[in-house]
């Protein structure tokens, strides 16, 4: 019987310690880790972060056709912002320079790639500001969100909004 309520209680605090790990967006921390993962080969980290940023470009790019086949003005008005305005290596280290604020590891970097357009194209820095802060009340709502109601019933609820 011990054995028994060992084994559950192992299973279910590597369940806890793997629901943690299974993240939503990318943010800060994991940006920085490639750093560290890629031991510091300059190469390997421009890679990697390349091809993160070009994935959420394809991303962006797909959900913007896929909306003005519904309604151009609507995704042009959505997708109006340019985030492809510098070199790959220059938005990287607008980036790097972004999360070298700790405040900000937490940003998903999807959101840190609109800011850092947003600063090189001199938005007024009132808006960037407040851009920051929805990000961050944003995310921290969908954490406590996730904490509450579970990661799982919170994708399972998307997915069948979705399916609509």
């Amino acid at each position: 019987m011990k054995y028994i309520i060992f084994l559950l209680f192992i299973s279910q605090s590597l369940s806890q310690v793997i629901e943690r790990d299974n993240k939503l967006l990318w943010d800060g921390t994991d940006w920085k880790f490639i750093s560290k993962r890629s031991a510091s080969n300059p190469e390997s980290i421009y890679r990697i972060k390349s091809a993160y940023i070009n994935g959420l470009l394809d991303g962006r790019l797909y959900y913007y056709l896929k909306a003005w086949g519904e309604n151009q003005s609507f995704a042009d008005s959505l997708y109006a912002d340019r985030v492809d305005y510098m070199t790959p290596k220059e938005t990287i280290r607008q980036i790097d320079r972004f999360y070298q604020d700790p405040l900000m590891d937490y940003v998903p970097v999807i959101s840190a790639l609109i800011i850092v357009h947003m600063q090189v194209e001199q938005a007024p820095k009132r808006i960037v500001d407040q851009y920051i802060y929805q990000t961050k009340l944003w995310i921290n709502n969908l954490i406590l969100d996730m904490e509450e109601a579970g990661m799982r019933n919170l994708l399972k609820d998307k997915q069948s909004k979705q399916q609509r």
